[in-house]
């Protein structure tokens, strides 16, 4: 099981397991939330969670067509 852990004050501690569906990130163009399947985006081999971003479908259509 691997799980997220954040401290919210002195006396308060949220963890939440990692499942294949609650995993998010944001659009890094338009901010937009994603749901994101950490097993596909990850397949690769070379990959790190904390260089990895993730557009959204438009601005992903955006970024290859050069728009923007």
């Amino acid at each position: 099981m691997f799980y997220i852990k954040t401290q919210i004050n002195d006396a308060v501690d949220l963890t939440a397991e990692i499942h294949d569906d609650n995993v998010f990130t944001r659009c890094p163009e338009c901010g937009r939330e994603l749901a994101i399947d950490l097993v596909e985006l990850l397949q690769g081999g070379e990959s790190d969670l904390y260089g990895t971003a993730v557009y959204c479908a438009e601005c992903s259509r955006k970024r290859c067509e050069g728009v923007g």
